[in-house]
């Protein structure tokens, strides 16, 4: 074939057009794969960090389930739907029903035999949304630990709520008053506590120039642990890993 005719170059143009999409998609494919697996062991890792559990990507999954002795899919009546897999779980998605079609995630995790309730957040923050964790200790008011992402938030700003200066100010703070009353926990810009050495007044410092993200962790964190009040409210929680439905 003559190579300068349009014939020719007409199908060396599809042929390379073809074998450059075939390993596009190919590479898309792989990477996609390796990607879930990421964000997979990412999960792993910040649901271990909560209650203190550091770890690499390459460990998290033996870590995980050296630690994590339960994961529950509640229902909103506090019951458990065995059909459905907790981790699997995805809240962007839950958020979008009505909370008695949603499943509500909980991890039981026990270090030192000690007994902890590690519950998945979503909510709103400036610009986009957030996420995150926070473990509770076996009274099911303490904070064992808290951790927090998001999408978009300003960098100094609202981005901060991922630094360890402020998650750590939620260790040891109640979410529930002295009557056994849910009232979370609230990022307050008027505390009068900055360094967060009072453990019963349910607030924690805000980021300064984040109001609204700060709002967004306060509203996220009570909205969503208040779904798992029909759950901490059933006697037979105390024996979770023998529990029966």
């Amino acid at each position: 074939m003559n190579r300068d005719s349009n014939v020719y170059t007409f199908l060396f143009t599809v042929v390379m057009v073809f074998l450059v999409a075939t390993s596009l998609a190919t590479t898309a494919s792989l990477l996609k794969d390796l990607q879930k697996e990421n964000v997979r062991k990412e999960k792993m890792q910040n649901i271990l960090s909560s209650i203190g559990i550091t770890t690499d990507r390459e460990n998290s999954e033996k870590l995980y389930n050296s630690y994590i002795t339960d994961a529950l899919s509640l229902k909103s009546d506090g019951t458990i739907d065995k059909e459905v897999d907790a981790f699997k779980i995805k809240l962007n998605k839950e958020l979008k029903k009505t909370p008695d079609q949603q499943r509500f995630p909980i991890y039981i995790a026990k270090v030192e035999e000690n007994n902890y309730y590690i519950i998945p957040l979503r909510g709103a923050g400036l610009w986009d949304a957030i996420w995150g964790y926070i473990a509770l200790k076996d009274d099911k008011s303490t904070i064992k630990g808290a951790v927090f992402d998001h999408k978009s938030e300003t960098a100094g700003l609202g981005a901060e709520i991922t630094q360890d200066w402020f998650q750590n100010r939620f260790i040891d703070e109640k979410v529930m008053d002295i009557n056994g009353n849910l009232v979370g926990i609230n990022v307050s810009k008027t505390n009068n506590d900055p360094q967060d050495l009072d453990k019963l007044d349910h607030e924690v410092d805000a980021i300064s120039g984040a109001t609204i993200t700060g709002d967004g962790v306060t509203d996220m964190i009570l909205e969503r642990l208040k779904h798992y009040l029909p759950f901490f409210n059933r006697k037979d929680v105390l024996a979770l890993n023998n529990l029966i439905i």
